[in-house]
């Protein structure tokens, strides 16, 4: 499950490291939830160029009778997302990129759970496989998207069962690729990321409240 995560990178990385025409609005996220606009890096539907935009986080699927049901789409599981009805025609058509640097999990401690940053032992950005939707009723428009999970890694393993699909650089152009409507040729990248170049850190409990969005919730603890 990926539940929280964090973008401090600056415009200009991001424009370089998604080949963006234009830097991206945007500016340091410490604690992005469920139900907020995130960035994201996906194919124009229109004019065909790569783009940021901003999303909702939790998928909200076109058929949808209401948008509420989007705040239960956060995560969907990679090895069956292009066969469930929620996810199947954005998997198809509606692929994305999320970038990150860090996100959480909570490990349970004899004085409760302890969150904890993990990201790149490196500390770059990284790309997180995604899926978006376009829902539409009654003039309202909510372009919304879900993050895709895998198994987790050896090194994931102690924290949660399940990561976020993190791609490789080099496997960006193959994910956005809208010629590519086939769920087999992109299993091979709903891979559990190495977890050698991985790293976690155990951080304030001030990331536990949504509301908290400060440099205070990347905070070390214990050191």
């Amino acid at each position: 499950m990926c539940g929280r995560f964090v973008l401090r990178a600056s415009p200009q990385n991001l424009q370089m490291l998604f080949e963006l025409d234009e830097a991206p609005p945007t500016g340091p996220r410490y604690n992005i939830a469920p139900t907020q606009p995130v960035l994201a890096v996906r194919t124009n539907p229109h004019g065909g160029m790569r783009e940021a935009t901003y999303l909702n986080w939790g998928l909200i699927p076109f058929w949808a009778k209401e948008p509420k049901i989007g705040s239960r789409m956060i995560n969907a599981r990679s090895e069956t997302a292009a066969q469930k009805p929620s996810f199947r025609a954005a998997y198809k058509y509606r692929r994305c990129i999320v970038p990150a640097d860090g996100f959480y999990e909570w490990k349970k401690e004899p004085d409760g759970k302890q969150p904890y940053l993990i990201g790149l032992e490196s500390g770059d950005v990284f790309g997180v496989a995604g899926l978006w939707e376009h829902w539409e009723q009654d003039g309202s428009v909510i372009e919304s998207c879900t993050l895709l999970t895998t198994d987790a890694n050896e090194f994931m393993e102690p924290l949660h069962h399940r990561m976020p699909v993190i791609l490789e650089r080099q496997d960006y152009d193959e994910w956005l690729d809208p010629t590519v409507q086939k769920a087999d040729p992109l299993l091979h990248l709903m891979r559990p990321f190495s977890g050698a170049s991985m790293r976690a850190v155990a951080v304030s409990k001030m990331v536990n409240n949504p509301r908290n969005d400060a440099p205070g919730c990347v905070e070390p603890v214990g050191a």
